[in-house]
Parts: C-alpha cells; structure tokens; sequence
C-alpha cells in the first residue's frame, strides 16, 4: 500500500530507520496515549503524501523500550525524524499537521 505506515520494533529499528536510504519519520507512541492517537491520523497523512520521499513508521514504546531509551523518548508521543542514520528533528507532543510540517520541513529541504 501506498504511503502505509508501518510498525518497527527494537529488533529491526537500525535496518528500517538508521540505515534507510531515505529521510524516515518515526512515531514513537503507545496504545494508551490519547494524544498519540490524535496525532496518529496527521502522521498517516503526510506518509500518503511523501511517497517515495519520505518513509514514515510506528514504535510501540511499551513493546520496544530499548529503542525508546536509546532515543530518549520522555513523553509522548514524539516524532523523531532521522536522516542519514542521524536524529535531525524532533517533535514532542499532538499538534495540528500544519504546525508538524512547518517543524519538520527544514530538515526535509
């Protein structure tokens, strides 16, 4: 499917995010989390409209603590956006897809 956003885990966050050859979005949020399940519709969105330009995926921090850890990830959710295996912007917390895309945009140019 087309812009899908999918799942990673600890076991294969190196392979699908850190070595990607393109610029990854990462959701880190949990069942749990209100917030995260409002921001989760926006970050299905800009997936669907980056195809190809940018991959976009899921961690589950209650699943994938190890993960969550190494990053840092004190609340969420957190979108982390990594390029060339490195973190180049964070965005904690739900916020409107305008406010996301103005966040994130910088370091996608």
């Amino acid at each position: 499917m087309a812009g899908a956003v999918t799942d990673v885990t600890d076991n294969n966050f190196q392979a699908e995010v850190v070595e990607s050859d393109v610029p990854v979005l990462v959701d880190f949020w949990a069942p749990w989390c209100g917030p995260c399940r409002r921001v989760s519709p926006v970050v299905e969105e800009i997936a669907s409209e980056r195809v190809g330009s940018l991959k976009v995926v899921k961690l589950n921090i209650d699943e994938n603590q190890q993960t969550a850890i190494k990053f840092n990830v004190m609340s969420i959710p957190t979108l982390m956006l990594f390029k060339h295996g490195q973190v180049a912007k964070t965005v904690i917390g739900a916020y409107p897809k305008q406010r996301i895309e103005r966040e994130l945009e910088p370091a996608l140019a």
